[in-house]
């Protein structure tokens, strides 16, 4: 057999797994490393996180991402030398993380990377009808494998898609794992650049589990720190604070389609970006805001379009909501929310014993020990697969 074959399931085989989840969101602040520890699979998984950091872009490798993220054109050139290049920066990036733990990369059994989006693309989105549900990630994990020395698997939202799916959000199969418990109604809301939630059914009847994206999350109110303040979010809500909510805009934001659209569904900042406000300004004759009241708008768009749809899809006093992502701790669309939802428990995810920075790339590694070891499970309509290509150090 194969070498790497008979690698691979022996790994399968262990009791217990050593991990690494990689998350680097469409935000761009950084790359999320969760270093897990894994044994069984399914619904019976036994998960413990043993470290976990961030390790913050510099402004120059957003830049340079930032040339290729959520655009129709984009020089094929620069795509195909990121994809390379993000591998081998992660590798990197990984290598050190171990070495500041002091952890040998022999003792990793596999690392599952999300890899870079820079385009997201469902057909309800992009509306060409010779083609299907599309997304890209970049950062090859052969170039993380080859660096590490660890077995990698990558590239899990593609077999979403062929299946059927949409590509996202993935976060359900790892919520459930993960986050289900019987007797409580419960919703995983995760803020990073777009918002998505896990609704789990007190009954734990998979079948009747919703996973679908919301809408914006920190990615417009990130753009315009950005574009206008020089900042890369708005730190401590305080431009968001300064600043008073046009409801005239608000209610222009509020109307785009997406809202109505059936469940579940995708999105990211191909949509909701800078473009899109000002048009919505044109329409309202809102140009003039004030950069703080723009802010102050978007951020409350956030929050209004997270409490409108919990509203309007679950009875409020039956909820408990479970918050992680980087938007989780903007105090002003936290705030928004509890206020808008008064009848709702709202936490996060670190009652459920899950760091809710690290959530996202804890999933990526959970789903790396499902196709590793794990069984297809069938969660509402989504597809029922394993995801992950396989990538080998040899």
């Amino acid at each position: 057999m194969n070498k790497n074959l008979q690698e691979l399931f022996a790994v399968a085989q262990k009791e217990e797994r050593l991990g690494i989840g990689l998350m680097s969101g469409t935000s761009l602040d950084g790359l999320d490393i969760a270093l897990c520890s894994f044994s069984g699979s399914g619904l019976q998984t036994q998960f413990r996180l043993i470290n976990f950091i961030t390790t913050p872009y510099k402004e120059a490798f957003k830049k340079e991402v930032q040339q290729v993220f959520a655009q129709k054109q984009v020089s094929l050139e620069k795509v195909t030398l990121l994809n390379a290049y993000i591998g081998s920066f992660h590798a990197e990036l990984i290598l050190q993380a171990l070495a500041e733990w002091r952890i040998n990369p022999a003792e990793v059994d596999f690392i599952a990377s999300h890899g870079q989006t820079i385009y997201h693309a469902p057909k309800r989105l992009h509306q060409h009808q010779n083609y299907g549900n599309a997304t890209l990630q970049i950062g090859d994990a052969d170039h993380i494998a080859v660096k590490t020395g660890i077995l990698t698997i990558s590239d899990f939202r593609q077999k979403h898609i062929a299946a059927g799916g949409e590509g996202a959000p993935l976060a359900l199969y790892g919520d459930v794992l993960l986050g289900s418990k019987r007797g409580e109604n419960r919703i995983l809301l995760n803020i990073g650049g777009i918002a998505n939630l896990t609704y789990l059914p007190a009954d734990a009847d998979y079948t009747n589990v919703m996973c679908t994206d919301i809408g914006p999350g920190n990615t417009l109110i990130d753009a315009a720190c950005r574009a206008y303040f020089d900042k890369p979010f708005d730190e401590d809500s305080a431009i968001a604070y300064s600043g008073t909510v046009n409801e005239t805009l608000l209610d222009a934001l509020l109307h785009h389609p997406f809202f109505n659209e059936s469940l579940p569904k995708t999105t990211g900042p191909e949509l909701f970006n800078l473009n899109f406000v000002a048009d919505a300004q044109q329409a309202t004759r809102t140009l003039n805001l004030t950069k703080a009241d723009l802010v102050a708008t978007l951020s409350t768009f956030t929050g209004r379009s997270i409490a409108n749809f919990i509203r309007a899809n679950f009875n409020e006093p039956d909820i408990k909501l479970f918050t992680s992502g980087g938007g989780a701790r903007n105090p002003f669309v936290v705030e928004y929310i509890k206020k808008a939802l008064p009848n709702v428990t709202i936490a996060n995810t670190s009652e459920l014993g899950i760091d809710p920075d690290a959530k996202e790339a804890i999933l990526f590694a959970l789903l790396g020990n499902e196709a590793l070891c794990g069984e297809p499970i069938a969660i509402g309509n989504n597809p029922k697969v394993l995801m992950g290509k396989f990538s080998f150090p040899e």
